[in-house]
């Protein structure tokens, strides 16, 4: 699509001229006698092409001096050309400097990481990021039209809070007035929980916050996170549903993103071969096995960490879902297995290419009982979670749910080695700015 201020177009001597068209210098080539202006607009690239002979020499001049990131509003008459970056491009007749860059800081040159991030405000103006925040938009969407179309209502919860869903080691506190502690939500569950026995099935979508001391390329301590809670639903049918939703807006996002997945030197065809197997639901104790087989000093008990996840999806050849933890490293809120009182009905989904795990869920335990034991156990006081017990006292049912962590899809679409990239501004135990 080519984007102008107005979709009407007015003719000169049958040639469709566009009404202005704003933008930005990306970059300039050329020679003496015809530059090709890179403009930036809408986040998208298009050619401007600037022949001395129709411009004259003053005009043409001015061009080639334009520094990067000049701001522009350029006329001229399309034509197509399969060689530009849209398929067509601009002739250009006249344009205007809107507002003057010099020194720009990020050159085609190389720079390391830390100068890119530093400039962070800027270099998300480059080809590359471009095209990873344009598959995240893309990725946010689907996800939200798949929840939409499956007939879940958006639930918004609340960012700060008095009760915690997991370890308050991870959590980042504050003074709340003259209430005491308050902490940033890691998760939008246990509210989330209290909408499901209102709506049935409910999802959302925003930021949550880890205080982990966490350097690896996996980790960020603000990030986005979905979540889905549905009741009168199992473990297996909860399984069921995020193997269908993973595939579903993958599929999605790639599809609509292919231009960008190639800016990107990403060939999705790999993850879409992922995408058409079943995903390989292992007990945690297999999985134990399958580690100790392959020389891991593990036992049970341990969690699993992201290199013996990666030994994993090699042996599987796909995502897989590891299920049936064990209770004790597991949060309250996870349903005792009937089957095995030592474990807990939950499950991970494990990205493979070292992406590791993307989903967590588990069915909820519905036992009012059984959940003060657990807070209990935890060290958590049963009164600061009145209200969520509230849902096992009046129509308990029994439900699931998962959350899925965005910026990590985002690198496995992309194929990207640190998430870091996957999110406009990261916010790393190092790094608060810009």
């Amino acid at each position: 699509m080519i984007p102008s201020l107005d979709p009407k177009e007015t003719k000169t001597s049958d040639a469709k001229v566009t009404l202005p068209l704003q933008g930005w210098v990306q970059g300039l080539r050329g020679n003496n006698h015809v530059q090709f202006l890179q403009l930036r607009t809408n986040g998208e690239i298009f050619q401007v092409v600037c022949e001395k002979e129709k411009l004259g020499e003053e005009m043409f001049k001015q061009i080639k001096s334009l520094p990067q990131e000049t701001s522009l509003v350029v006329t001229g008459t399309w034509q197509d050309n399969p060689k530009a970056p849209s398929g067509k491009e601009l002739l250009l007749i006249s344009f205007e400097i809107v507002g003057s860059s010099s020194d720009y800081p990020i050159t085609p040159k190389e720079h390391g990481p830390d100068f890119l991030h530093n400039h962070r405000h800027l270099w998300l103006r480059s080809k590359r990021q471009l095209a990873i925040q344009r598959v995240r938009s893309e990725l946010s969407f689907a996800i939200r039209e798949f929840f939409r179309n499956d007939g879940y209502t958006l639930i918004d919860t609340p960012i700060l809070t008095g009760s915690i869903g997991e370890s308050a080691g991870t959590l980042f506190s504050t003074e709340y007035f003259d209430l005491g502690q308050a902490y940033l939500a890691q998760t939008g569950q246990l509210y989330l929980e209290t909408a499901a026995f209102a709506h049935s099935k409910v999802y959302c979508f925003g930021p949550t916050f880890r205080a982990e001391k966490s350097k690896t390329k996996r980790h960020l301590t603000e990030f986005w996170m979905l979540e889905a809670e549905t009741a009168f639903l199992g473990q297996e049918g909860n399984l069921d549903l995020q193997e269908r939703f993973v595939k579903s807006v993958l599929k999605t996002t790639i599809e609509r993103t292919r231009e960008d997945l190639k800016t990107l030197d990403r060939d999705p065809q790999p993850l879409l071969n992922y995408l058409e197997k079943p995903f390989p639901r292992v007990d945690y104790e297999k999985a134990i096995n399958i580690l100790q087989s392959a020389g891991e000093a593990i036992t049970w008990g341990e969690d699993i960490n992201a290199e013996r996840e990666q030994i994993l999806t090699n042996h599987y050849g796909t995502a897989i879902f590891i299920q049936n933890f064990p209770r004790a490293i597991k949060a309250f809120y996870m349903k005792q297995n009937p089957n095995d009182p030592k474990t807990v009905l939950s499950a991970d989904l494990i990205a493979p290419d070292g992406i590791g795990e993307i989903i967590g869920g588990s069915e909820r335990e519905e036992s009012y009982e059984k959940i003060v034991e657990r807070l209990q156990e935890e060290g958590l006081p049963p009164e600061d979670y009145s209200w969520y017990l509230d849902l096992r006292k009046y129509g308990s049912v029994p439900h699931a749910g998962f959350g899925m962590g965005l910026e990590r899809v985002i690198a496995w679409v992309c194929g990207l080695p640190h998430i870091r990239e996957c999110i406009p501004f990261p916010r790393m135990i190092y790094r608060l700015t810009p």
